[in-house]
């Protein structure tokens, strides 16, 4: 069962034809683009890989699911999701603080 969030509504534009435009990574970055096609005026529609009776076996082997959209925006849409997964490496890139906090010696490896 595919799921769906259309966000085509504008029923003046019906003839306009959506192309997939990308292969979202995660529903984080599902949600993420869509807020900010939303608030673009984008028109968009994104499509789930997940399906129930397969247990989300087809995310694991073509990505979470689909945004398509109408080729007009295809480069503006590439270059927000660009930006978010960019934003993304480098929030999960950061190293983690190993200081220690308290003032004992450093672990030096010893038996527990």
């Amino acid at each position: 069962m595919n799921h769906q969030m259309p966000h085509d509504t504008d029923n003046a534009h019906a003839d306009v034809i959506f192309i997939t435009v990308a292969v979202l990574e995660n529903a984080v970055e599902a949600q993420l683009v869509a807020s900010i096609l939303g608030e673009r005026h984008i028109r968009h529609r994104i499509r789930s890989h997940h399906d129930t009776a397969y247990d989300g076996l087809f995310q694991t082997q073509k990505g979470w699911g689909d945004l398509e959209a109408p080729e007009t925006h295809q480069q503006e849409i590439m270059e927000i999701i660009n930006q978010i997964r960019l934003e993304a490496a480098r929030t999960t890139d950061d190293p983690i603080s190993t200081e220690n906090t308290n003032d004992s010696e450093p672990d030096q490896g010893g038996p527990l």
